[in-house]
């Protein structure tokens, strides 16, 4: 594909979605160089949007399909997915906002099945919203797993050519604890295996945190590091995944930051994402490794606290579009190399 289409559902429309999703598609003419963009959400959101943005509303055109998108760049075409929602307040919490959120997300999802887009883009959802409006799943990542019917799939913080892979992410730390299993170490390292295989380094070091302090420190920190990780890295190692560990998160993702590694597998939430947004910020987005079409994220939430007053920075986003304009083209490769992991 020359460019290729992407789909950039809106988010929670009583967030910051419909604005940087504006001012993304307004303020940076030259991501039109690289792909194709079409709004999967609501039309009088995003128009609310392009106001906040300073732009015409005049220039929200829906469409029936991403095929009628177009190149037109004094055009945002938008798919409008249900009936309006600009009647939602910004700034408060949503059943009819979470309930829209998810089924933009749906429909993005359809259109991939169908060949239409070769690539999503989402800004942020509310998980709270999301459960008022009937959909209760932990988050994006796992809407869109459930929606592509895959089961072995990981959510990934990516700046620049760092990879930061997640075993478990939108769960509490005492669950965590107990998902990090055999299985799921060794799905996850081969996905990880399989993505660096697809971007042509398939001998990539890949570093393992550990789940405990010091891993563990010869069991002193508790026995999940040596009973779980150090087996699931021999056997990695074993089919020819050139992995590490576990070793020390407080040194590994500190070295990972200076280049020493660009693979890193962390164990929950907050052991990737803390330190991820503390150095990278909005230079950092999410990807979606083991969905069949590319999902790129930004990395911050809905910002409810700053919703509707046209300060919201589209930083995040407009990196989204353009990683995830980068991937798109080659990344059946990474599909089909991953699913036969």
């Amino acid at each position: 594909m020359s460019r290729p289409t992407l789909a950039i559902t809106l988010g929670d429309v009583a967030g910051i979605g419909p604005e940087i999703t504006a001012k993304s598609l307004l303020n940076h003419p030259g991501l039109r160089e690289i792909c194709r963009p079409v709004v999967i959400g609501d039309a009088d959101a995003l128009r609310a949007g392009v106001r906040l943005a300073g732009g015409d509303p005049g220039r929200v055109e829906v469409v029936d399909s991403p095929e009628q998108a177009g190149d037109d760049p004094e055009r945002i075409p938008v798919v409008q997915v249900g009936p309006s929602l600009g009647h939602v307040a910004t700034g408060e919490l949503s059943a009819e906002a979470g309930d829209g959120a998810a089924r933009f997300v749906m429909a993005a999802c359809d259109l991939a099945r169908r060949g239409l887009i070769d690539g999503i883009v989402t800004p942020p959802l509310n998980k709270a919203a999301m459960h008022l409006g009937g959909h209760p799943w932990p988050g994006h990542t796992e809407l869109l797993a459930h929606e592509f019917g895959v089961t072995n799939f990981s959510l990934v913080l990516s700046a620049g050519d760092l990879y930061f892979f997640h075993l478990t992410t939108h769960v509490s730390l005492a669950d965590a604890i107990g998902l990090v299993t055999p299985e799921r170490t060794d799905d996850v390292l081969r996905l990880v295996g399989a993505f660096a295989t697809a971007l042509g380094r398939p001998d990539e070091p890949i570093g393992v945190a550990g789940l405990n302090p010091h891993a563990g420190e010869n069991r002193i920190f508790g026995d999940e590091d040596a009973d779980v990780l150090e087996p699931a890295v021999k056997r990695a190692r074993a089919a020819g995944i050139n992995a590490s560990g576990p070793l020390p998160a407080d040194a590994l993702i500190p070295a990972a930051v200076r280049g020493k590694w660009k693979l890193v597998i962390v164990c929950y939430h907050d052991q990737g994402h803390a330190p991820f947004k503390a150095v990278y910020g909005d230079d950092g987005v999410n990807i979606t490794v083991g969905l069949p079409v590319v999902r790129v994220s930004v990395d911050h939430g809905t910002a409810f606290d700053i919703a509707g007053k046209g300060i919201a920075r589209e930083a995040s986003l407009v990196l989204a579009i353009q990683r995830a304009a980068d991937l798109a083209p080659g990344w059946n490769h990474v599909w089909e190399t991953a699913r036969a992991s």
